[in-house]
This record gives C-alpha cells, structure tokens and sequence, in this order.
C-alpha cells in the first residue's frame, strides 16, 4: 500500500517523488512516514542533485486523512505528532534544491508539504490554505512556523485564523507560490526548473540552502558566521576550482560541474 501511494522516479538526476492516492492524496500516516523515508533517500542518493515533489493533475494533497484523525485522542497525537513533523522536516532539510509541482487543491498538510520545498510552481487554478480551524485544530505539520518565515506573520495569521483558500494569483501575490502557469504545464516546468540547478554545483547548491534556512533560525552575526564557514569551505571543492577556471578562460555561465 505504501509503496503504492507515493512514488519515486529518476531522471535526469531529478528525482520526482509523487503522491498518488486517489481521490484526494489525502496524507495518512502511511504517506506521512514513507515521504520521510524518501526524503533519506533522496538526499542520499548520488545519481540525484534536485527533486520535484508532486500530486495528481487535480490534486496536491487536500491534506490529513481526517478518518484516520479522528480516532485519535491526545495521547496518540502527542505521539504521532513528532513523527509528522519529523517528515516533514527530513523534506525541508534534503540537502539538495526542491521544487513543489501544484496542481489543484493543496490544502492542510497539502499546503504544509509544499511549504517544505524551495521553490512552488503552481496551476493557474490552484488553490492552497491552511482549514486546520475550521475542524477546531492548528496546522500540526509546520504550517505555524513555515508559512509565517515564508510569507510573514500577518499574511499567515489570516490564512490560519481563518481557514480561507487562496487562488494562485494571491499566493503568488503573497509570495506564498513562486511561479504560476498553465495546468498542463505544472509538472514539465517543475521538472525543468529542477534539472537546470541539477546542473549546478551540488556542494555550493547545499551550502547556499543550509546557509539561508539556518540563518533564518538565528541573529545575523550566527547567520554571517554560517556563511562565513560554508563560503571558505567551497575553497576545498573541485566545483570551485572548474568554475574559477572556466569564468576566467570562457566567460561566466559555461561551467561544467561534476
């Protein structure tokens, strides 16, 4: 069943994880561990440099499977809640640029795994929005915290406050997506966007996503020492060494990195 409901697939040192569990991707805790299981895997794997994380052509993820949370009390929430978010975070954390392909409804923790990837590309009728207190509840997949970083604290407290959805031209509007086009075009442009920086520099590539997200968790002196330390580091790659050398004899932007 799992395997089943989120796939992964590699091409062009893009690796596509893609949830399908029809009708509405809804995430059960199946879902929820095997996308922490494929974020290791991701990460890991060296034949990968970006990933794109998708759903079906109308649908994200419309968010938890409210059944399933329904049986549970607060004891058994206070002890799945840290392996939810635990999942989560393993996505926000691959080492490697992530790209979120939305189509249709990305609502609850469908909103909340799209805000764990760098980058949003969504569908001219996407929708997104966090509903968690419509059900009398909170974002519970780090839709607190990421949402605000991402869009600001007022922006967020009116999603989360109230529950509303949001069409793609507002999220853009917001700064919520990144990008939005066409339908059809969702998954090829992700897809694109994601082997155009695996072509880059994978040591600089994590070095650039570690320096912004633990500089955004910490005062700037913390952040500039992060940088700092990264930046000197990238000295001792072979990336640094072809890039310098194909800037000076070629000209900018013709580096092949390995």
């Amino acid at each position: 069943m799992t395997a089943a409901t989120v796939s992964l697939t590699v091409a062009d040192r893009v690796a596509t994880v893609r949830l399908d569990r029809p009708p509405m991707n809804a995430l059960d805790t199946a879902v929820q561990d095997r996308l922490g299981e494929l974020a290791a895997e991701v990460g890991a794997r060296e034949d990968v440099r970006a990933v794109v994380i998708t759903g079906g052509e109308k649908v994200f993820a419309a968010g938890a499977d409210i059944k399933e949370m329904r049986g549970m009390d607060m004891a058994a929430m206070v002890a799945r809640g840290r392996d939810l978010q635990a999942s989560f975070t393993a996505l926000a954390r691959i080492p490697k640029p992530v790209v979120a392909a939305v189509n249709g409804y990305a609502l609850g923790g469908g909103c909340e795994l799209a805000l764990c990837a760098d980058f949003r590309i969504a569908a001219e009728d996407a929708r997104l929005g966090q509903p968690e207190i419509l059900l009398g509840l909170i974002p519970g997949a780090g839709g607190t915290q990421r949402l605000a970083r991402l869009v600001g604290p007022s922006k967020a407290k009116d999603l989360i406050f109230t529950g509303r959805q949001v069409r793609a031209e507002e999220a853009l509007a917001m700064g919520l997506v990144d990008r939005v086009v066409p339908a059809a075009e969702v998954y090829e442009q992700a897809h694109a966007w994601a082997a155009r920086l695996a072509a880059g520099p994978a040591i600089a590539l994590r070095a650039a996503k570690e320096s912004i997200d633990a500089g955004l968790e910490v005062d700037i002196d913390s952040g500039l020492a992060i940088e700092r330390t990264w930046f000197a580091a990238l000295f001792g790659t072979e990336d640094r060494a072809i890039g310098m050398r194909s800037f000076v004899e070629d000209g900018p932007g013709k580096a092949n990195f390995r």
